[in-house]
């Protein structure tokens, strides 16, 4: 079994692969200070609840986008698991070739997403991404990722809302039953769902325009992804195992 481990601005999320399968999943939150020895554990016992041992973790791997936190979680994945993790990053044999202006600002979050489609659905494919921000990179039909697109995540947009206004209230992010909204709750909604919508297949659209690529391969994750998804004709493939999926490619292309 391999330990995958994506570190995000909200949430640090574990996956378990046996081969190719993946077999659990369990989240943390990144934002919460811990110490070495309480991430160590953390991980360990929420293994076990799962009935996986540290010894049948034979290797890990990890991308994090939150540096403060790397130190106390590399220390407790080595010390409590017994298997220093990979650290998707320069020099990591990922099989994309990244060539943008300043390859070392992308991130490795988005390295993964688009290891993953690349490999499951081939190229070009423009990968999306629901999740703090929200991303939108183009990987070319042989392999390289060449551009990319970042937005305010629906969360951003919303947290915006109810922090910056005096009277708006915190709400549940889902479709309200029209866009023709007639009280305060619905109308947030359908301005957050509706908008991301919009922003979507426009940017969608722009890069198939631009590109000349009519018919590029859509592939989108993420927690709220879902939601965009199945509101949309932009989106072909959502992928919620996406980046869990990438993480054990570049394992298994640097474990050989």
């Amino acid at each position: 079994m391999i330990l995958v481990i994506d570190v995000g601005n909200t949430n640090i999320t574990f996956g378990v692969y046996e081969g190719k399968k993946l077999v659990t999943t369990f989240r943390m939150m990144s934002k919460l200070p811990h110490t070495s020895d309480e991430y160590g554990m953390s991980i360990r016992q929420l293994l076990m609840f799962d009935g996986i041992s540290k010894e049948q973790i034979e290797g890990t791997i990890l991308a994090s986008v939150v540096p403060n936190i790397m130190h106390s979680l590399v220390g407790g994945i080595t010390r409590y698991l017994g298997t220093p993790p990979l650290i998707v990053g320069a020099g990591t044999k990922t099989g994309i070739r990244i060539i943008t202006e300043s390859p070392k600002e992308i991130g490795p979050d988005r390295i993964v997403d688009a290891v993953a489609a690349y490999e499951k659905y081939g190229g070009p494919v423009l990968v999306l991404d629901f999740g703090t921000a929200t991303t939108y990179d183009y990987v070319t039909a042989d392999g390289c990722f060449a551009a990319g697109i970042t937005a305010p995540g629906i969360r951003i947009s919303a947290k915006a809302l109810w922090e910056d206004t005096a009277k708006l209230p915190v709400v549940e992010i889902k479709k309200p039953k029209s866009i023709l909204a007639q009280e305060t709750i619905s109308s947030m909604q359908a301005g957050l769902v509706y908008g991301q919508i919009g922003q979507t297949e426009y940017i969608v659209n722009t890069v198939k325009k631009e590109t000349g690529l009519p018919d590029m391969k859509v592939v989108a994750t993420g927690g709220l992804g879902r939601i965009i998804a199945d509101e949309t004709d932009a989106i072909d493939i959502y992928d919620a195992a996406l980046t869990m999926e990438g993480l054990r490619y570049i394992y298994e292309k640097n474990r050989r």
